[in-house]
């Protein structure tokens, strides 16, 4: 079960993704990934999952990032795709 804080960062990043990201990055960042940091509001952008966590990490090593796939429902599919 995920903590009290992941949870709130989870949220603020979801609000911020949806109401000043979402428009702007799948237009020019679709299927990459965006780690956003709630409290400042920065993002940042990587090719992996890996990648935008880890620039989210380097400029907020204390800070908890929430990491989505843009232009997805899910961060990561883990299964089969039906067809």
């Amino acid at each position: 079960m995920a903590s009290q804080q992941t949870l709130v960062v989870s949220q603020a990043a979801k609000e911020i993704y949806e109401l000043r990201l979402r428009s702007i990055l799948e237009q020019s960042h679709q299927d990459q990934y965006v780690a956003i940091e709630p409290y400042s509001g920065q993002h940042f952008i990587g090719e992996t999952l890996t990648a935008a966590i880890q620039a989210a990490r380097q400029a907020f090593p204390d800070r908890l990032s929430f990491a989505l796939r843009v232009g997805h429902e899910t961060t990561v599919h883990l299964g089969e795709l039906s067809t």
